[in-house]
């Protein structure tokens, strides 16, 4: 039996995304470096014939976005190598204003290959995760009670990563939204000092949201191990929020779902209630 395959199928999305699919009794495999059902690794060639095989639609994710990275060797070439042994549907994940970027962004080369592979294909962008705050880049500054971020007052409308999850799961397995890219977003924008107050408010804790000077934040991301090519990359994207050029809303999820995208508020008490603060 042809399978779907999730790769990053460990990770914030993939993981949500394979869960949904084995609820609807399909025949999932996740693919990840450590822990999947198959071990996988773009930066290694031999790994994706093993996790290709038998898949019929791919969910696909670019992990690395280190500016030296060579973008044709990853997703263009396992695109490539996917519709070669079969594969007939995939949806990628990409990310807010990639559409408008030049071609140095890291996942313009994959949107290009994916667009161009002569099979179905959808194309995720979403804003950023809700879930940052619960369980990856900020949920330490919400346990240590300070975000601290070069954000200033900027809104921005965070999607809830299960929203995320139901509309690729949904791209996998319906041919409506083959040749779509969606704009994914939460249902209104907010600051992070609201945002802060929330969880707050959800938990009990003592949480406020300090802004930061960029360089300041870059030097500090850079002292915890990440890429400086990466760190200015991410501090760029939260300075585009302090200045107004953060996402604005979109419909993404309604016209995917035909329901609207949950809350901020939604996910702060369900979040709160399974312990993610605790």
């Amino acid at each position: 039996m042809k399978n779907i395959l999730i790769l990053g199928g460990t990770g914030k999305t993939g993981r949500r995304v394979a869960r949904r699919l084995t609820a609807e009794g399909r025949p999932v495999r996740t693919a990840s470096r450590t822990g999947g059902d198959v071990h996988f690794d773009l930066d290694d060639p031999a790994t994706w014939a093993p996790a290709l095989d038998g898949a019929a639609a791919v969910y696909l994710v670019e992990p690395d976005l280190r500016a030296g990275v060579d973008r044709q060797a990853r997703i263009p070439r396992l695109v490539a190598d996917a519709v070669a042994v079969g594969v007939r549907r995939l949806v990628l994940l990409s990310a807010h204003g990639v559409g408008r970027a030049d071609d140095g962004h890291p996942l313009k080369a994959a949107e290009r290959a994916v667009r161009d592979s002569g099979v179905d294909w959808t194309v995720l962008r979403p804003d950023w995760f809700a879930q940052n705050f619960s369980e990856s880049f900020w949920l330490q500054g919400v346990l240590a009670g300070t975000l601290a971020l070069p954000t200033g007052d900027g809104r921005t409308p965070f999607v809830d990563a299960e929203d995320i999850a139901e509309v690729a799961a949904a791209a996998l397995t319906e041919d409506r939204h083959s040749g779509r890219t969606y704009q994914l977003t939460g249902p209104q924008a907010i600051g992070f000092g609201e945002a802060a107050d929330l969880i707050a408010a959800a938990t009990g804790r003592t949480v406020r949201h300090l802004d930061v000077d960029p360089d300041v934040f870059v030097d500090r991301v850079v002292a915890e191990g990440v890429p400086a090519d990466v760190a200015r990359l991410l501090t760029g994207l939260l300075v585009d929020i302090r200045d107004g050029r953060g996402a604005g809303v979109s419909d993404g999820v309604e016209r995917a779902l035909g329901r609207p995208p949950r809350s901020f508020e939604d996910y702060v008490a369900e979040a709160a209630a399974a312990g993610r603060w605790s």
